[in-house]
């Protein structure tokens, strides 16, 4: 299956379990969801109703939990472990799936020793193991690993939850490119025209030539037409017209 079409159905089934849920019951909803092996996306089930309704609450902390897999890290869990509840093995696994999506966000060649330092792995032979199955195989991400620079070459990622405040900024860029591009295509059209007109100068210079040339043919003809055409007296004409002018 097409893993846009799994997500797509995955979010639609949680947000379904979601919306009939309120309080406490919403906590085995959120564990499911963020230990699930195939979903990498959670603004949909955050912008549920009944789990937003949790903040503020004493069941607050699932909503956290659902934030940190929205829009955090790894390092994030680590620094705020004592207020968030310990997290399943399966949960530390997506947690740090998601770390190296975002990691992939703002660098395509990532260094093995900042991965290693972010993903709290001790050794490259764990590091790469982990990049290969739990990320490559999994979908969210291709590239190459490269031992000899000690990186990890990124080629696609996927995309991870917008972060609050982030969309004006994605929109903001996505204007400057705009911009760019329109002032790209103007510059291409202005070549386009320009290759135009000189194609149609060299035209009208090549055609002038060729005239030219058509000229200098007919008129070389001409003169050797002449030249076949003029009279040539032979020999005895040149006597006989001699002893004429002598008698």
């Amino acid at each position: 299956m097409d893993i846009e079409q799994n997500q797509a159905e995955l979010i639609d089934n949680f947000v379904k379990q979601a919306s009939a849920q309120k309080g406490t019951a919403l906590g085995s909803v959120i564990l499911e969801a963020t230990s699930h092996p195939s979903l990498f996306a959670f603004s949909e089930i955050l912008a549920v109703p009944t789990v937003a309704e949790l903040e503020g609450t004493e069941n607050s902390v699932y909503l956290k939990v659902l934030q940190l897999f929205a829009h955090g890290t790894w390092s994030d869990y680590r620094s705020n472990c004592s207020s968030l509840p310990q997290l399943v093995p399966d949960q530390v696994l997506k947690l740090k799936q998601l770390t190296v999506l975002t990691l992939a966000e703002t660098n395509k060649v990532l260094p093995y020793d900042e991965l290693m330092m972010e993903l709290d792995v001790m050794n490259v032979r764990e590091l790469e193991d982990f990049l290969i199955n739990e990320c490559m195989y999994a979908g969210i991400v291709r590239g190459k690993l490269d031992q000899l620079r000690r990186c990890f070459e990124i080629q696609f990622a996927a995309g991870r939850d917008l972060r609050p405040g982030q969309l004006g900024s994605m929109i903001q860029t996505l204007s400057n490119w705009l911009g760019t591009s329109d002032n790209l295509l103007v510059s291409i059209q202005e070549k386009i025209k320009w290759a135009d007109t000189m194609s149609e100068l060299d035209k009208k210079h090549r055609k002038e030539v060729e005239a030219r040339v058509e000229e200098v043919k007919k008129s070389i003809s001409v003169k050797k037409l002449q030249t076949v055409s003029r009279p040539k007296l032979s020999s005895e004409g040149s006597r006989i017209s001699t002893l004429n002018l002598v008698e």
